[in-house]
C-alpha cells in the first residue's frame, strides 16, 4: 500500500518513512502543503499522513481541497497543538483521524492499520482472499498454502498482495513498482522479477504466470 507523508519536520518525516517502509508500505514524503496537495491529487494513495502546520498551505486547507475534489483517501492529521477546537476543525475539514505530537510510533501504526481496515480493499471487500489452496489474509498479513503457513518478508507480501487483490487480471511491473516501492525509487525495475521469482519458489512455480510484455497474473491454486 502507498502512503504519503506531508510533514515539514524533516527528521520526523524521514524517521516515519523509514519505519513504515520496514512495515511493508511504499512511502513518499513531501515537506510542503502545496506539494502534498499536488502529489495526493495526481497519484493514487491508500492513506495520507498530513501535518497541520505546513509551509505553502496548511493541513486544514489541503484536506478540505482534497475532499472538495472528491478525493476520499483516508487522512490522518498530525499536529503539535492540543485542543478540542483544533481536533474539531481537522475532522470538520474531512480528516478521518487525528494524532497530537508527540505521539508513540506504535500508536501511529495502529491508527494507520485501523484506517486501512475501515476502508478495506476494493471498497470494503473481505481482506481474506482464497484461490484454490492459497489463502492470503491482507488484514493479518498472513499467507497459507494448503494447511501450511508460508512466511514472507514485508516486500514479498506486498508484491503478492498486488496480485491477489486482482487475481485473474494482469498486473504490470510498473503498477507493482508504484505500489510496493516508493515514488523516488530509481533502482532496477527488474527487482519485481526477483520478488516474483522468490514468491514462486516459496509458494508454487505455476501460481504466478508471466504474461509476456504485459506483466503478471495470479492463477487459481490447485
Amino acid at each position: 500500500m502507498r502512503l504519503l507523508i506531508v510533514e515539514d519536520e524533516k527528521r520526523l518525516a524521514l524517521s516515519l518513512a523509514k519505519g513504515l517502509t520496514a512495515e511493508g508500505y511504499a512511502v513518499d514524503v513531501v515537506h510542503d502543503g502545496l506539494e502534498g496537495l499536488h502529489r495526493a491529487s495526481e497519484s493514487p494513495y491508500d492513506l495520507l499522513i498530513l501535518d497541520i502546520m505546513l509551509p505553502g498551505m496548511n493541513g486544514y486547507r489541503v484536506c478540505s481541497a482534497l475532499r472538495a475534489a472528491g478525493n476520499d483517501v483516508p487522512i490522518l492529521m498530525l499536529t503539535a497543538k492540543d485542543g478540542e477546537y483544533d481536533e474539531a476543525e481537522g475532522l470538520d475539514t474531512g480528516a478521518d483521524d487525528y494524532l497530537t505530537k508527540p505521539f508513540s510510533y506504535v500508536v501511529l501504526v495502529a491508527r494507520i492499520k485501523a484506517l486501512l481496515r475501515r476502508r478495506g480493499p476494493a471498497g470494503g471487500a473481505s481482506p481474506v482472499h482464497v484461490h484454490g489452496d492459497l489463502k492470503v489474509d491482507t488484514g493479518a498479513r498472513r499467507v497459507f498454502l494448503a494447511d501450511d503457513e508460508v512466511t514472507l518478508t514485508a516486500k514479498e507480501f506486498a508484491v503478492l498482495e498486488q496480485l491477489v487483490v486482482r487475481a485473474g487480471a494482469v498486473v504490470s511491473k510498473a503498477e507493482i513498482l508504484d505500489h510496493v516501492w516508493d515514488f523516488a525509487y530509481e533502482g532496477d525495475p527488474n527487482i519485481v522479477e526477483v520478488y516474483v521469482s522468490t514468491l514462486r519458489r516459496k509458494l508454487r512455480a505455476g501460481l504466478i504466470r508471466t504474461v509476456r510484455g504485459a506483466g503478471y497474473r495470479l492463477e487459481a491454486g490447485r
